[in-house]
């Protein structure tokens, strides 16, 4: 199995809406093992991450209000990709197509799934 990025909206009435990827965008978030692996790892947690991380334990929801410093972490784990994972050019790769979600969410005030 694989894991993957969406964009959601909160619905007025409770809930949320998962929308569909736009073509030449990816959902593709990693492999399912990289939960704990690469996500969820001591080096990604070890930077501080907060988000990423609860990928070890659970399915990870980032409220609109929180896209931002999702953004900004994902930054810092850009930034020390090397010594997150050996193969750093496809976990590039798959954070690439994270981060597309969270600025594609932030613009319209929704959040994303990683599942």
């Amino acid at each position: 199995m694989s894991l993957s990025v969406d964009v959601y909206v909160p619905r007025a009435e409770g809930g949320i809406e998962v929308l569909d990827v736009p073509p030449g965008c990816s959902d593709a978030a990693g492999r399912e093992r990289w939960r704990t692996e690469v996500w969820g790892s001591e080096p990604v947690r070890s930077l501080g991450a907060r988000f990423l991380p609860r990928l070890a334990t659970e399915d990870l929801t980032v409220a609109p209000d929180e896209v931002a410093a999702f953004l900004a972490e994902c930054d810092l784990v850009r930034t020390h990709l090397a010594r997150i994972a050996e193969h750093a050019d496809e976990v590039s790769r798959h954070l690439h197509n994270i981060e597309d979600a969270a600025r594609r969410a932030s613009d319209i005030g929704g959040g994303i799934i990683i599942w």
